[in-house]
């Protein structure tokens, strides 16, 4: 048996599109045992969601995933039929979406839809999914479950409608939650409270939980494991601890440099990484950053570089990796 709950090897996807085809998600490698959180972090288009969309199968033409395998448990999921991903989904791995109020049915109650998961994966009575429904309520910190059951998601705020669709993420104790941008839509106060709900209830059922994000701050406070993507690719991967103390590859140093600090120095400008991310239409040759990036070299424009090992537990693809410790202090956890 793997000690790991979840393998991906190779994972690529693809959408033929008239202009051609776009790599969404280009050779995807990592692991996740179980108990960890892993985050997954980069810009906007690097291919962080598309990733968790194909580890569950809901990549809709005209998308695919082209090849590659999905380990979950000792299986492969991407040899699963629809029927099989269907009791999968919910039951053993969950997934909680970027946006709240599009994650639920506007025309059914809060407790109806928290019903429906326990219907499909619990044996449980009527009765007991009730009291199951309210338990889970109070899990996520609703006020007054008993009224709040019926009430529909228009009758909440964002932070509380994010709470319910973590409550029917949990349901039915799932070994894996994938969350996707679960707080962009909330204020930074809700986004701390939610993020706490989130690491607190993993740690009390064993689930391993894989956090989507832009945002590498939350991600150094939260996270064991963190993948760095870009232009459909992991280019850096290790120890949160580590890599935000010591990064390897210049994409993450520039991201860990563009985070505010108090650091009482006023007139510091706030860096930047130069440029934008390339249409994936048509990526450069050699190494998709190399336009971007202060370190390229020519081996770096025409040779794209191979993931590999540079520390224990640490991996980058660059040809020229550097170390931003210094730069990168006070980001760790």
């Amino acid at each position: 048996m793997s000690e790991y709950l979840l393998e991906v090897r190779n994972l690529q996807t693809r959408f033929e599109l008239f202009r051609g085809t776009v790599k969404a998600v280009d050779g995807v490698d990592f692991t996740l045992r179980e108990g960890e959180i892993l985050g997954i972090v980069g810009e906007s288009g690097g291919g962080k969601s598309v990733t968790g969309f194909s580890l569950l199968g809901l990549i809709d033409p005209p998308g695919r995933v082209a090849a590659g395998e999905v380990i979950f448990r000792g299986e492969n999921l991407l040899e699963k039929s629809e029927e099989e991903m269907r009791r999968i989904r919910g039951k053993e791995i969950s997934m909680i979406f970027q946006d709240p109020m599009t994650s639920l049915n506007p025309l059914q109650t809060i407790g109806r839809q928290i019903d429906e998961m326990l219907a499909l994966h619990t044996p449980l009575s009527q009765a007991d999914r009730r009291k199951r429904s309210l338990e889970l309520l109070r899990e996520v910190g609703i006020p007054n479950p008993e009224d709040r059951l019926e009430n529909y998601p228009h009758q909440f705020s964002g932070g509380m409608r994010q709470r319910v669709v973590i409550a029917i993420a949990l349901a039915a104790n799932p070994k894996l939650i994938i969350a996707d941008e679960p707080t962009t839509a909330l204020d930074v106060t809700v986004q701390a409270q939610i993020l706490a709900l989130m690491e607190n209830l993993v740690k009390r059922f064993g689930s391993a939980l894989i956090l989507i994000t832009h945002d590498l701050a939350v991600v150094s406070e939260m996270t064991h494991r963190v993948a760095v993507m870009y232009c459909g690719r992991v280019v850096e991967e290790g120890p949160t601890r580590e890599l935000v103390h010591n990064p390897f590859h210049p994409y993450t140093k520039g991201l860990l440099e563009s985070i505010p600090r108090l650091s009482g120095e006023r007139s510091r400008r706030l860096p930047q990484i130069p440029g934008m991310v390339p249409n994936l239409f048509d990526l450069p040759p050699g190494c998709s950053f190399a336009p971007r990036c202060g370190y390229a070299t020519e081996l770096c424009r025409k040779e794209a570089p191979r993931m590999r090992t540079v520390a224990p537990g640490r991996m980058v693809s660059c040809h020229n990796p550097v170390q931003g410790g210094e730069e990168a202090e006070g980001h760790g956890r």
